[in-house]
């Protein structure tokens, strides 16, 4: 007599037995409209993601405001409350948590997509737990995973930081700020006011987009001495305790403890690329889809929100993207319609 399957392998048969009209991959604010489109639309969906839920966000710094009105944010036709007019991080995550629990959408969180397989007019997407059938597939994910390198020498040392959360780890320490933006100027400011000693090194002449509230502080506070800048300037080698940076008077090297990299972030080009979504040869690394469906060149497979852009991850953002959720929903109706 065979042995009783064990749990996960009937968990595994059942996943692919059943074939979703679609799966969602990513569970940010964007995947989540998607699910929510999907579920009104009463199509069987399902969202997984490889981390927690609106993972990106979660990644945040501590203390960040958005620069979106909280009715900007908003998914689904869900009211977005908050104290101020802008919400913060934990606004946000508690906003999208009551988001998914109000429409009881069908998430699966730290489970990572690994790959999908077209087989006649099904694809099977295998993840680091289980594989699934769906007839479509919407592509979600962000692009605040693999950050861009500074590609110098001593780069890798643990000194280096890409992602910032809190200021007062760097009290007392002499922390070297790389970058022009919103993200470099927060983190300038707060380690300043928690007692770092702040160094910033722009490659361009001044400072670049930042929040119109946070700009004047940070430009006085380079004015007055607090915060040292050099401009039109870059880092040429990173040392355990000292950094050489080449500015228009010649190579500075300054005393380090830390190097908070604040230079962006870029989309998941290789999993685009594996699975056979076409990308411009360009460094824009444009993905291609219709820009009326949202439809790649893959049949039934979509692309929702950030990663649309490409290296631009300046274009796209929560406000001027839900309406991809409605626009693929919208086509993939359409064509169960057809079918039907």
């Amino acid at each position: 007599m065979p042995a009783p399957p064990n749990a996960a392998a009937l968990k595994k048969k059942c996943a692919l037995d059943k074939v979703l009209d679609i799966l969602i991959i990513g569970a940010g604010p964007i995947g989540l409209a998607a699910g929510i489109e999907a579920k009104r639309a009463g199509l069987d969906y399902l969202i997984v993601d490889k981390g927690c839920l609106v993972n990106s966000l979660y990644n945040y710094p501590l203390n960040m405001t958005f620069f979106s009105t909280a009715d900007r944010l908003e998914i689904g036709g869900i009211p977005f409350t908050c104290v101020h007019a802008k919400p913060n991080r934990q606004e946000a995550l508690e906003y999208y948590r009551r988001v998914a629990d109000s429409e009881a959408l069908q998430v699966n969180l730290f489970e990572e997509v690994q790959g999908m397989r077209l087989s006649g007019d099904t694809y099977t997407i295998s993840t680091s737990k289980r594989e699934y059938q769906a007839r479509h597939v919407i592509i979600a994910i962000g692009f605040y995973g693999i950050p861009n390198l500074l590609h110098v020498k001593g780069e890798e040392l643990p000194k280096v930081r890409h992602y910032y959360f809190d200021p007062h780890y760097y009290y007392k320490q002499k922390v070297l700020v790389v970058g022009a933006n919103n993200s470099s100027a927060d983190v300038a400011l707060e380690t300043w006011r928690k007692g770092a000693e702040v160094t910033m090194v722009v490659r361009e002449p001044t400072l670049g987009r930042i929040k119109y509230w946070t700009k004047p502080d940070l430009e006085n506070r380079i004015e007055e001495g607090c915060i040292k800048a050099y401009f039109q300037s870059g880092i040429t080698e990173i040392r355990e305790t000292e950094v050489d940076i080449e500015t228009p008077d010649g190579k500075v090297t300054i005393q380090n403890d830390f190097v908070m990299a604040m230079t962006g972030y870029q989309p998941d080009f290789s999993f685009l690329e594996k699975i056979g979504v076409q990308l411009t040869n360009d460094f824009k690394r444009y993905p291609l889809y219709n820009t009326e469906t949202m439809e790649t060149n893959l049949k039934n497979v979509y692309l929702a929100g950030v990663i649309c852009g490409g290296m631009d991850t300046h274009v796209w953002f929560i406000e001027n993207s839900r309406v991809h959720a409605t626009q693929i929903v919208k086509d993939i109706v359409a064509k169960q319609e057809a079918r039907a």
